[in-house]
């Protein structure tokens, strides 16, 4: 209750004061409207026929999966164009700037307080789990928008459930394209190039970029250049969809990294004596040299098929993705008794089929399916000291191979119907039915139902009930066995290692949106999650990899408020959440934790180490369109938050000091040559602070913000797409 009224008071100082908002979730569609109309009779012929077809069949796709009822913010591109970095900046970067998503390391971010639970959608179709931790496998270029879904999802989306991220990607109906440049501070260069257009019936957009520099994760100690942390990154993507006929779409989509990261070093330090390798005692930790390679690379084929008032998706996918850490043998030997090579591999296929029937004025019903295949491939070998009874070091290092392999099967059914029983109120109630077989063999019926109100064209209402059930990400859940390494330097802190389970929630939101005139809207959000075996991840070795376990119980309750105001040429967005997290009594992964920590824990709830209890973001723009500096954008951003958890008295009890970082932009279009010149200022006041110091449950080392940067871009259009560039 404490909390609970800390949250609304400090939402209603946020609605007191001047604000500046994200944009904000649409309102549904109007009760029993549809929103494609029926197609008409005879073939394109023409270009222009061809748009509005094209046209036409994307909004048929977005109506067989709308929100809802669930919360929803969206960004389009012309706001990401906006924000410091643009389409230069790495994705995550602008995930947050949206409501109640927290800052972490290794580019990780928790959407209320989750750790992961992340869905990502393509043109409405799933792209499954992979291995990456620090990789952004999607770049900000292929975005025409993306939408962050969360609180009492509809029965469509499941598996994964803090967050769906749903991105529209560009398509190409003017034939041009851009080539640029952008670098700066930390030694950063990327160029990159995207380039779209159409051939007839044919729509294509393909990008690549090219990045490095020497803040390729977070640094460990605070420094504006951390010792040994470059990064060289390859990304591209390619779309290309060809339609069939007025009613009748086919599409590809897919998209390829590879990125190398050098692990930061902290500096000054040397092991204490405890293990030798062949007579060598000492090392300098600024001399270690331990790196991550994350390769992936994704496809998928859809169909749509638009027949008023039935329209289908059916789509086929794959998701590769590995991890393969390479360790300072020497280093880690002496300064942690282990040195592990690992290589981790997953490949997923899969089919997915969603539509949507309307059935007279008042039901519109949505069903579809999900069945994926996952097969994981593990290979490490570890370096490791043999130890006598009183703990001290036999002989040289031995090197303990350990690896495995499995397959897991998920299947996925659901159907809902969005039932207008009132002109100003919609009911959309349903479920569906997930079957995961992997480590475990787990199934859930999960109903679900959400209330829409929409008394007039300014507020609109919601409220709604959820049951989740989310398998632990299967390619994270070792198999390694851990016996092997009795009697080691690498000995596990006990032989207990409860395979993970499945998360099962019972989720609860209410929020509204009120449009206080056609500038200016606001909403407030609020939701609460009861859970058994909530998971969770952490980092239990030198590998970055992380590892999923579970607390028996988990509660996470929070308040979001959002604000926006679009006029002429401004856009300002500010937003605000407060949140708290707690779990209880591990029950999965027991190995990882001390005996003191498990102890503790198996009675009392703590924080979870992601759980920060205020965050905030904001932003301005402004587009100058007359005068002398017409074509000119200046703005600003801006995060807030009050800390993630360290250990304190009790694991997880302490938090870390709160911050804020400021990024300034400005750009100018020539219109004429076709050029954009955009200049980024990252972290104006070069404010140094503390994501990770290091402690708390499952944290690995410590992690700092960036540090001040500046950085210039140029960007030069060509062909029909010049007219669009700035």
């Amino acid at each position: 209750m404490r909390l609970a009224g800390s949250m609304m008071v400090s939402v209603l100082a946020l609605m007191a004061t001047p604000t500046f908002a994200q944009e904000v979730p649409a309102t549904p569609p109007a009760p029993g409207n549809a929103t494609t109309p029926a197609a008409p009779d005879t073939a394109p012929s023409t270009g222009k026929d061809i748009v509005v077809t094209a046209r036409r069949l994307d909004d048929a796709r977005a109506h067989i999966q709308p929100s809802l009822g669930a919360t929803s913010y969206t960004i389009t591109n012309a706001t990401i164009q906006a924000l410091p970095g643009g389409d230069d900046q790495q994705f995550n970067q602008i995930i947050l700037q949206l409501p109640g998503v927290v800052q972490d390391g290794f580019g990780q971010f928790h959407v209320r307080d989750d750790h992961n639970g992340l869905q990502y959608r393509i043109n409405g179709t799933v792209l499954p789990d992979g291995l990456a931790v620090f990789g952004q496998t999607l770049s900000p270029r292929l975005i025409e928008k993306f939408a962050l879904l969360t609180g009492a999802l509809p029965a469509q989306y499941g598996l994964r459930s803090a967050g769906i991220i749903d991105i529209t990607t560009k398509s190409g109906f003017d034939n041009g394209g851009s080539i640029s440049i952008y670098g700066g501070s930390h030694g950063t260069i990327e160029p990159s190039f995207s380039l779209g257009g159409s051939t007839g019936a044919t729509n294509y957009f393909v990008s690549g970029d090219f990045r490095h520099d020497a803040l390729g994760i977070e640094g460990v100690d605070g420094r504006s250049n951390p010792i040994h942390d470059k990064t060289d990154q390859y990304q591209g993507f390619l779309y290309v969809d060809h339609i069939l006929d007025e009613g009748n779409r086919v599409s590809f989509v897919g998209g390829y990294s590879n990125q190398t990261f050098q692990i930061s070093n902290p500096s000054g330090q040397h092991p204490d004596g405890t293990f030798n390798v062949n007579g060598v005692t000492d090392f300098l930790s600024d001399n270690l040299n331990e790196r991550q390679i994350e390769q992936t690379g994704f496809g998928q084929v859809s169909l749509l098929h638009d027949a008023e008032p039935l329209t289908i998706q059916g789509s086929l996918f794959a998701r590769y993705s590995s991890l393969r850490y390479r360790p300072d043998v020497l280093g880690e030997l002496l300064f942690n008794g282990q040195a592990q090579n690992a290589y981790k591999q997953d490949f997923t296929v899969g089919a997915q089929a969603d539509a949507v029937l309307h059935v007279g004025a008042a039901h519109t019903l949505r069903g579809g399916f999900l069945v994926t295949r996952d097969r994981s491939v593990s290979t490490t070998s570890t370096s490791v000291f043999l130890l006598d009874d009183g703990g001290s070091q036999i002989g040289q290092p031995v090197v303990i191979p350990d690896n495995g392999r499995k397959t897991a099967m998920s299947y996925s059914v659901y159907l809902q119907d969005e039932w207008a029983f009132a002109p100003t109120l919609t009911l959309n109630y349903g479920g569906r039915f997930d079957i995961f077989d992997g480590y475990r063999d787990e199934k859930q019926f999960s109903p679900r139902a959400n209330l829409v109100w929409q008394p007039d064209t300014k507020l609109t209402a919601h409220a709604g009930y959820a049951r989740y059930f989310v398998p632990p990400p299967f390619e994270l859940v070792g198999n390694s066995s851990i016996t092997q390494f009795q009697g080691t330097s690498a000995q596990a802190n006990s032989l207990v290692n409860t395979t993970p389970f499945a998360e099962r929630q019972n989720y609860y939101d209410v929020g509204f949106q009120y449009k206080l005139s056609r500038y200016f809207t606001y909403g407030v959000d609020a939701y609460y999650r009861q859970s058994v075996n909530l998971i969770d991840e952490g980092q239990f070795g030198a590998p970055i990899i992380l590892t999923p376990f579970n607390y028996a119980k988990g509660r996470i309750g929070g308040v979001e408020a959002n604000a926006s105001y679009t006029r002429g040429g401004w856009l300002l967005y500010a937003n605000f959440a407060a949140a708290k997290a707690k779990g209880s009594d591990i029950v999965s992964s027991q190995f990882s934790f001390s005996p003191d920590d498990l102890a503790y824990i198996a009675n009392h709830y703590i924080y979870l180490d992601h759980d920060q209890t205020y965050t905030g973001s904001a932003g301005a723009s402004y587009a100058i369109k007359h005068g002398m500096l017409a074509d000119t954008k200046i703005g600003g951003s801006m995060i807030y938050g009050s800390g993630l958890r360290a250990d304190g008295a009790v694991p997880n009890g302490a938090k870390l000091d709160g911050y804020a970082q400021f990024n300034l932009t400005a750009s100018h279009r020539f219109a004429k040559p076709g050029l954009t010149v955009r200049f980024d200022v990252i972290n104006v006041g070069d404010h140094v602070y503390e994501i990770r110091d290091g402690s708390g449950i499952g944290v690995g080392a410590p992690e700092f913000g960036p540090r001040r940067g500046f950085f210039v871009g140029l960007s030069k259009a060509f062909g029909a797409g010049a007219k669009d560039v700035g």
